[in-house]
């Protein structure tokens, strides 16, 4: 306040109550990266059961002459496509066990933000073009008649289908992770 006969301004010096304890709002940010992080790891435990499965359904799928899935260049192709996801998602499934057991990165925060955004975005697409050319080719084939063959390849697509599911979700989850890690 300023006094009128000296021209001194006295300045109030006690605390102010705090309004808020910044503690909390980090244990709070804390609590939900640990969430987002076992729900990642969740995610991508699911997507890795369905591409496994997926593997196991097309490799199995051989059932002599024209039943063979080699004979077909989009079961090849949805077989390599599952090999591929079984190999990342268990990876990465790996990796989020190892860092939330130990504390310890393998990579770097930021370079790992990175590999998990383009590898989820990257296995997803690549799981629902795999899908997408099979369905028209186990069409035409059960038009003639369902055999074993070809309710084995629309098992198989059905896996790679929710694989892709869950990887999508994995996929935003990352999204989130890259756009908000500082």
């Amino acid at each position: 306040m300023l006094n009128s006969n000296n021209s001194e301004v006295n300045i109030d010096m006690t605390p102010e109550p705090a309004t808020g304890d910044s503690s909390i709002g980090i244990l709070q940010r804390w609590k939900r990266e640990d969430s987002l992080k076992r729900f990642s790891l969740g995610l991508r435990g699911v997507a890795l059961f369905f591409s496994l499965i997926s593997f196991l359904l097309m490799a199995s799928n051989n059932h002599g002459d024209w039943e063979n899935f080699d004979n077909y260049q989009e079961y090849s192709y949805l077989l390599a496509v599952s090999i591929f996801t079984s190999l990342y998602t268990g990876c990465q499934v790996y990796r989020q066990v190892h860092e939330l057991s130990t504390g310890n990165n393998i990579f770097r925060p930021t370079m790992a933000a990175v590999v998990d955004f383009v590898g989820d975005q990257g296995i997803a697409y690549l799981l629902i073009s795999s899908a997408s050319t099979a369905i028209p080719l186990t069409d035409r084939m059960r038009e003639g008649g369902d055999t074993v063959f070809t309710d084995s390849a629309s098992a198989t697509i059905t896996m790679s289908f929710f694989s892709f599911i869950f990887l999508a979700l994995s996929a935003i989850i990352s999204g989130y992770k890259l756009s908000s890690h500082t």
